[in-house]
């Protein structure tokens, strides 16, 4: 049980590090950063847990933000825009359930 709650963080983990370099992050930073959230993901403290789940949550925050400003950006130009507005949408859920399922109880 312990591995099935972290899997969906991992995934979530690894899609901010993505929005990490497309904001601009260098990659020396982004990767290392990225890697280091990875392996405490897998230490079961709660402090940690806790810490990793508010960081997570804070991601969903920034994937609701990035839909935002991208689909601004395609109705200004008048391009279609629900198709990513869906994706981003979605990818905002998959975070924040991440973060939910790494919530403070212990696990």
């Amino acid at each position: 049980m312990f591995l099935l709650r972290r899997l969906p963080a991992c995934l979530a983990l690894l899609m901010l590090g993505a929005l990490s370099l497309r904001l601009g992050l260098p990659f020396p930073l982004a990767l290392p950063l990225t890697l280091a959230a990875l392996v405490l993901l897998f230490i079961a403290k709660a402090a940690i847990q806790t810490a990793l789940s508010a960081g997570l949550w804070l991601g969903a925050v920034a994937w609701l933000g990035t839909a935002w400003m991208r689909v601004d950006e395609r109705l200004a130009h008048g391009v279609p825009w629900l198709r990513l507005a869906l994706i981003l949408g979605a990818v905002a859920l998959i975070t924040a359930w991440a973060a939910w399922l790494l919530r403070g109880r212990k696990n």
